[in-house]
């Protein structure tokens, strides 16, 4: 009874199969509308599909568009940070070859590149921010080296080293650099920092002290007329005092000093390579 109910459902499957197929070749009009029905229908699903897939991939790709102008704006900010011309980061590189044909991405496949570049996108711009962190923090730290000539008029006295005190007549280690200048000179801070003593000295006359961080210090002596006060922050070039000739002095000028953890230092060091370092800036404009 089974085989037999069996083989009655299998000869009804192949009846309707074969009255389908001839009706849709046949063009019967139950058929036909039947068979239009379930392509229309079968459309409209891969059309929603498509539509869905193309909206979650604009998308992305919107994302994505924002992403590269944050990353050109990140690049610029960097390559001016490193002393480069953004234009040559921007430039475009040639490129070219042989055309090799191939076959179209799969929807899936698409969506793995996508993927893949946006993964490749976040990755550059991490490493982009963590030099960016890394220029600047190295930039502050040249800013705060003392490279600027206090004075730029009149001309270098007495150097660093020993000498004959002007005053005792014996051997004596002179701690910093004297310029000489007229009276009312401009004197301006080597570096910018925090002005830390702004006082008058039995031998420094009035003096001004400037914290530089990271235990470096100038000390600006002998001036006529000072411009700071204590707890003021300076920039580099800020004027800050005039040259004078007041506490243990023989005459108008600049005693300048450098000093580490209140160690004395020779000043010129840090001038001559603030003078290199102007080259070399001179020269990348130049190259521009």
């Amino acid at each position: 009874m089974l085989g037999l109910s069996t083989a009655l459902m299998l000869s009804a499957a192949l009846l309707y199969h074969w009255v389908f197929l001839k009706g849709a070749r046949e063009g019967w009009p139950v058929v036909s509308t039947l068979v239009r029905f379930v392509v229309r229908d079968e459309m409209e699903q891969q059309d929603r599909f498509m539509r869905e897939n193309l909206d979650a991939m604009a998308r992305k790709v919107g994302e994505m568009q924002a992403k590269l102008v944050q990353l050109e704006a990140l690049g610029e900010r960097v390559s001016g940070l490193a002393g480069l011309n953004p234009a040559e980061i921007r430039a475009t590189p040639g490129r070219g070859g042989a055309l090799v044909s191939g076959r179209p991405l799969s929807m899936e496949e698409l969506k793995a590149t996508l993927a893949d570049l946006d993964e490749l996108t976040d990755h550059r711009a991490d490493v982009l921010t963590v030099a960016e962190s890394r220029l600047f923090d190295q930039k502050v730290r040249k800013s705060m080296i003392p490279t600027q000539h206090p004075v730029s008029v009149g001309h270098l006295g007495s150097s660093f080293g020993w000498r004959i005190d002007p005053f005792t007549g014996r051997s004596a280690l002179h701690t910093g650099l004297d310029f000489q200048a007229d009276t009312g000179a401009p004197i301006v801070a080597a570096s910018g920092g925090v002005v830390v003593t702004q006082e008058v000295h039995p031998a420094y006359g009035n003096m001004i002290e400037i914290d530089h961080g990271n235990g470096l210090i100038t000390r600006y002596a002998h001036t006529s007329r000072v411009w700071v006060k204590k707890g003021d922050l300076v920039k580099r070039g800020q004027k800050i005092a005039e040259v004078g000739t007041t506490g243990r002095s023989t005459g108008p000028h600049l005693h300048f000093e450098v000093l580490v953890d209140g160690i004395p230092q020779d000043p010129q060091k840090f001038l001559n390579a603030g003078a290199g370092l102007a080259e070399a800036s001179a020269q990348r404009a130049a190259r521009r």
